[in-house]
């Protein structure tokens, strides 16, 4: 249930149905609670203040309804612009990224007000009556659309702005590089010592991976979006066996096909295959929160597109380079092995996840292919490692890092021509193995 809860939010987060409804659905109550106060509380606001609030039934029906219909025209404007942004934001970068760019809350709030301003519109409309009806102008009501009429223009001009920043290389990526750092934290809270090797207890487990195993078949095909460990520690104690995880999270997972193993085959039925099912949320695309890969996924794929011969715009997959080495430093430091699920010290769930290593392949490998002949992602390439090696005393990471630098090498050796380029190139290389020798 918590799983399917937390999918069902993350899924209402991207959609730009929910804060416009929650803004319209406020501004409707805001127009009936004011009303209710004009109609009950006499505030004396026409002879206090005539300039302000002195209109009668017919210009406060005018004032409304040319606020309402403006307020209509713009929120379809801002639509069409946030959807032209959308397919720029798709074609020039990533597809995606687009989810990313769905759920930037500037974006639905800015929708959600030009509707909530009409809907407010309307509703106070409602209640104007002309004299021969039995007079009725709801004035603070009225005054506070025409103030809301102001808000709508300057969250219009916000709006522009954001939109002209947020399509940017630099706003994207960094804004994708933020999600990926805040669930590495989430993630991956524990630090490694210094001088300490990462090492998963897996002397159980490989000798349980010899056994026979009964897969449990998955009910839907898709990506693993996201899966409670508890509820899935708790089903594998209630069955009273081991769970063994053959997929984590942000791999694919075929219908039919196993989505976990279990020890003792007799605790399998119907009821049993469901509830374990229900741990994972399976849905048609991957999101950050619970796998880091999709997030350096992400960067990896803007800057291959920008590596790409139509487009070769060298700079922007240089700030891809920068922010991968910037979520490969905070990885470096980080306890990555999926621990596995124990009842008292007895092992329940076997879990599978990322590895340093398979993460380090994510960011750099493909970049690397892309990167022949071009000296300036090859150099950034190498700064990145060395940044990285700086900040991890940890032996086997450490010769991880050296053999992405040997590969950098081979690439080099293999594609660049000029003397003066296999000059610098040679520079650098000596000098990010020498980094790397120095704690090995």
């Amino acid at each position: 249930m918590i799983t399917k809860l937390r999918y069902s939010w993350q899924a209402m987060r991207s959609s730009f149905w929910l804060v416009p409804a929650l803004v319209v659905l406020s501004s409707v109550v805001l127009a009936s609670l004011l009303i209710i106060l004009d109609t009950t509380v006499d505030l004396h606001l026409v002879s206090r203040w005539p300039l302000l609030f002195g209109a009668g039934a017919a210009g406060a029906r005018g004032l409304l309804t040319t606020v309402a219909s403006s307020m209509i025209t713009v929120a379809g404007l801002v639509f069409s612009i946030t959807l032209v942004a959308l397919s720029l934001t798709s074609s020039q970068y990533s597809s995606r990224v687009i989810r990313s760019f769905m759920r930037d809350r500037i974006n639905q709030w800015v929708l959600g007000i030009f509707l909530g301003i009409f809907a407010y519109c309307l509703v106070v409309l409602r209640t104007i009556r002309e004299v021969g009806e039995g007079a009725f102008v709801p004035t603070l009501a009225v005054f506070v659309g025409l103030l809301l009429a102001f808000v709508g223009i300057a969250v219009l001009i916000h709006f522009i702005h954001h939109i002209a920043t947020s399509i940017q290389a630099s706003s994207i990526v960094a804004k994708i590089a933020q999600e990926t750092l805040a669930a590495v934290e989430q993630l991956f809270p524990q630090r490694l010592k210094e001088h300490e090797d990462e090492a998963a207890d897996d002397t159980l487990a490989g000798a349980l991976a010899r056994q026979p195993w009964s897969g449990v078949p998955a009910r839907k095909s898709g990506y693993i979006e996201s899966l409670d460990h508890d509820a899935l520690l708790d089903a594998a104690r209630n069955l009273g066996t081991i769970v063994r995880m053959e997929h984590g999270v942000g791999e694919f997972v075929v219908e039919g096909t196993p989505l976990v193993s279990v020890r003792d085959p007799s605790v399998l039925d119907e009821a049993a295959t469901d509830r374990l099912n229900a741990v994972f949320a399976i849905s048609r695309q991957r999101m950050v929160e619970q796998d880091v890969a999709f997030g350096i996924r992400q960067i990896v794929d803007v800057a291959m597109k920008a590596l790409s011969p139509g487009i070769n715009d060298t700079t922007t997959a240089v700030m891809c380079v920068d922010y991968l080495a910037a979520i490969l430093t905070r990885l470096a430091a980080r306890r990555i092995v999926a621990p596995h699920g124990l009842d008292q010290g007895e092992l329940r769930v076997v879990a599978c996840g990322p590895s340093f290593e398979s993460l380090l392949s994510e960011a750099l490998d493909q970049i690397r292919r892309d990167a022949e002949s071009n000296v300036t992602i090859l150099l950034r390439l190498l700064g990145a490692l060395e940044t990285i090696a700086g900040l991890t005393a940890s032996l086997s990471r450490r010769r991880m890092l050296r053999q992405k630098v040997e590969e950098i090498a081979e690439v080099a050796e293999r594609s660049i021509a000029s003397p003066y380029d296999r000059t610098r190139l040679t520079n650098r290389l000596t000098r990010v193995r020498e980094a790397l020798d120095m704690k090995m």
